[in-house]
């Protein structure tokens, strides 16, 4: 705590856009409860909010509470053009020998500055050091996991050797029986667990499994409602703490109280404009997050079931380039939309580089969902009550393909072909599934079941509430 006994919290974070946006979010949460925040990334990050024009990215404050919101920058010891995603393997390395040193400064000179001590280090997915650093500075630690609770259960089951897992083999189809994931498959498995991420993913999931043992709270982005099996399980291992939906106030019906935003891409201000002017429940909202780029193949493929299907639409296309090494091979282009296909459907459809994606969600004019299943999307989705197409790639997203289908039931699930290629017709499939197939009716029914348990856990004495008003009880007591 500050000499005056505020409770101050340190927040650090894995430097991507999935990854800012909810410990943002549980700020928020903190700060009408007089709660001083401290969100601290990686200095590249700066320049990439200061490229999408995010003016308001230094102090964020409200006028609720005594509370407050500051974001700080170290450095991970390489300059502003380093490549950091072609050279993975050597960034994550040296981050674990810079992270620690330069995050251990910058809390230091924050000590010296403003006289601030904290009270809590909060860290999330891929930054496993950071236990050490609060270990270190004598700080009690907790984690934020913002993925589902079944993807934490697996990786800790799996790393803790609490289950005897079948062989990661990729596209293998051996299951496993987990408590509340049922017929879970081993091709839906989160990726980094396979081994072809064994030395850069991988590796910082099983540190960070490792880790564990040091942390007093695991805080979970999901709520109990929505995985309570899975929450239950874990009670006996390494207790998960709900406290989610992470998601903004105003998706839950709630006043947002707090000003501010982490945006690294620059959002387009059409999208609602346009929605606006569409009928009810007849748009195909289409993004596939802030990372995943589809290949030619798959593009054209959406493309043709949406003109073949005459369906409106609007879709987040993150880059339509096409970059030079990968001209030779076309299965590696990053997909680009015809002309034809944009001429023949401006009418019905808008395609934009970005787009405010919670705003879209909540829009009436929405059907359904094509979403890569991220966990902020996953969790985006439930809470609007929002039907899905799931089209996962990567990471996760299995996982949260496999609930949002089979656990939620609030989805369909769209595959590729045993050839590895996703066909026009099982977009078309998918597409006429969720809208108006034999159990369309029954996922906007229980979609609408989840928007309304999503509100409860949240409100005053709902599930998420009291276990946050329980954290914040117990890193604000002298005795931690």
């Amino acid at each position: 705590m500050g000499s005056t006994g505020e409770v101050h919290v340190l927040m650090v974070t894995f430097p991507a856009q999935g990854h800012l946006s909810p410990l943002l979010k549980i700020a928020k949460r903190l700060v009408p409860k007089g709660i001083h925040v401290t969100i601290a990334t990686l200095d590249y990050v700066r320049d990439r909010l200061l490229r999408s024009n995010n003016h308001s990215a230094t102090l964020y404050t409200t006028a609720a509470a005594s509370g407050s919101i500051d974001l700080k920058f170290f450095s991970d010891g390489f300059s502003l053009d380093f490549d950091r995603e072609s050279n993975a393997e050597r960034w994550f390395e040296a981050l674990k020998t810079n992270g620690p040193k330069n995050l251990s400064a910058l809390i230091a000179n924050l000590a010296k500055e403003r006289d601030v001590s904290f009270s809590c280090i909060i860290s999330n997915n891929f930054m496993p050091w950071v236990t050490d650093v609060a270990e270190e500075q004598n700080i009690p630690s907790a984690v934020l996991w913002i993925q589902a609770t079944a993807a934490y259960s697996v990786y800790y089951r799996y790393y803790k050797k609490c289950n005897d897992f079948p062989p990661l083999v990729e596209n293998s189809r051996e299951k496993i029986d987990l408590p509340g994931i049922p017929g879970l498959e081993v091709r839906d498995f989160p990726g980094f667990m396979f081994p072809v991420y064994a030395n850069s993913f991988g590796r910082l999931v099983y540190d960070f499994v490792q880790k564990l043992d040091k942390v007093k709270w695991v805080l979970g982005s999901s709520f109990f409602e929505l995985e309570e099996e899975v929450v239950n399980s874990m009670a006996s291992l390494k207790e998960i703490i709900p406290i989610g939906p992470v998601v903004s106030p105003f998706l839950l019906g709630e006043e947002e109280k707090t000003v501010g935003n982490f945006e690294m891409y620059k959002a387009e201000d059409s999208c609602t404009e346009w929605l606006d002017n569409q009928a009810p429940a007849s748009v195909v909202y289409i993004s596939f997050g802030s990372i995943l780029l589809l290949n030619q193949q798959q593009v054209d493929s959406i493309s043709k079931a949406l003109k073949n299907t005459e369906r409106p639409f609007l879709w987040v296309v993150r880059s339509p380039a096409q970059p030079e090494k990968d001209k030779k091979d076309s299965e590696k282009k990053v997909g680009e939309l015809s002309s034809e296909f944009l001429r023949e459907t401006k009418d019905r459809g808008l395609v934009v580089t970005w787009c405010p994606q919670e705003r879209v969600l909540m829009h009436p004019a929405l059907s359904c969902f094509l979403t890569h299943c991220g966990w902020n999307s996953t969790m985006e989705s439930v809470v609007v009550g929002l039907p899905v197409i799931a089209y996962p790639s990567w990471t996760d997203q299995p996982m949260d393909a496999k609930l949002l289908v089979d656990c939620f039931k609030i989805g369909v699930r769209m595959r590729n072909g045993d050839n590895g290629k996703l066909s026009v017709e099982e977009v078309e499939r998918c597409l006429k599934e969720v809208s108006d197939g034999p159990q369309a009716a029954e996922m906007k029914k229980r979609a609408a079941e989840l928007k309304e348990a999503a509100r409860r856990t949240v409100r005053k004495g709902g599930s998420s509430d009291r276990n946050l008003e329980k954290f914040i009880n117990e890193i604000s007591s002298k005795s931690i």
